[in-house]
């Protein structure tokens, strides 16, 4: 029985956010403030006072995620994870916890992301949709006639759960996508309230400058194997890691998959660390048989 440490990613966030944290914990305040300092702004007080419109932004959504993960995972006093994994973003936090980056080094690497992310969505307007009750394989088929037809990207880019794929492109080829969707009998071709094509081709600039950086931080061998996105199979080696995490920008998540090698590989509970409770509710729908936690 082999416990797995899971950790969110955007669209997790929610006003107040970590201020129990910060007002009971004085090591949790140390590293809001370091994280503060670190970034050029008080975050901190964004998390905190911030509206949900504030959070959304992406270059506040992914370090104030990513501080409130791993300052939960901190907090925790007894209990080391024999696996873990993150959900994009939280890819991040999950290699704070098997000691393959520094706090200091993720946070910045993650603050350089958003950005680089955010100036790829300034380049071409773009945006996702959520694909629910089709199959991977038939969702998949569509996205690839749309790109063959049309020229327009649209690419699978969240495995969340079986019957629950989100999509990824040009804004005319999701709407474009969506419609086909609902033809082959989708039950909902949702589009999403997000500013960008995340995991797509058209995050490619930011992937260079990610990489860019990646390249100057220090990776260190792993404690335990991380589940890591593009490949959903477990990782040792702080270069594959490295590879894998500046892929993962314009490659899917297969968080489905990585679930499902998780539960194979001996995972019987996943305790979810961070804010709100997504990948409770996703792993849960992905296999009955496991337990869930949270610690937020």
């Amino acid at each position: 029985m082999k416990q797995a440490y899971v950790f969110p990613g955007q669209g997790s966030q929610f006003p107040g956010m970590g201020k129990g944290h910060y007002d009971n914990n004085a090591f949790a305040k140390k590293l809001f403030e370091s994280a503060n300092e670190t970034l050029g702004f008080r975050i901190s007080d964004i998390m905190f006072n911030g509206t949900e419109d504030d959070l959304r932004k992406t270059d506040v959504t992914q370090p104030a995620v990513f501080l409130h993960s791993v300052i939960a995972y901190r907090n925790i006093e007894s209990g080391r994870p024999d696996m873990v994994a993150g959900h994009s973003l939280g890819e991040f936090s999950a290699l704070v916890a098997n000691s393959t980056l520094s706090f200091e080094d993720a946070l910045q690497l993650v603050s350089i992301r958003a950005r680089a992310m955010q100036k790829a969505i300034n380049i071409q307007q773009s945006t996702m949709a959520a694909i629910l009750a089709l199959s991977d394989e038939k969702v998949e088929e569509i996205c690839r006639e749309i790109q063959n037809d049309t020229g327009e990207i649209v690419v699978p880019a969240n495995y969340n759960c079986p019957g629950q794929l989100v999509i990824s492109g040009s804004i005319k080829g999701i709407e474009i996508a969506c419609e086909k969707m609902k033809e082959a009998g989708a039950k909902r071709a949702l589009i999403l309230p997000v500013g960008g094509a995340f995991h797509s081709p058209l995050m490619q600039p930011a992937q260079e400058e990610l990489k860019a950086a990646i390249e100057k931080t220090s990776f260190h061998n792993p404690t335990c194997p991380v589940y890591q996105n593009v490949t959903a199979k477990p990782v040792m080696d702080k270069e594959e890691i490295k590879q894998n995490l500046i892929d993962q920008l314009t490659g899917a998540v297969r968080w489905t998959q990585t679930i499902q090698a998780m539960i194979v590989n001996g995972a019987h509970t996943f305790v979810e660390i961070g804010p709100g409770k997504v990948l409770q509710g996703l792993i849960q729908k992905i296999s009955k048989e496991v337990k869930v936690a949270n610690i937020d």
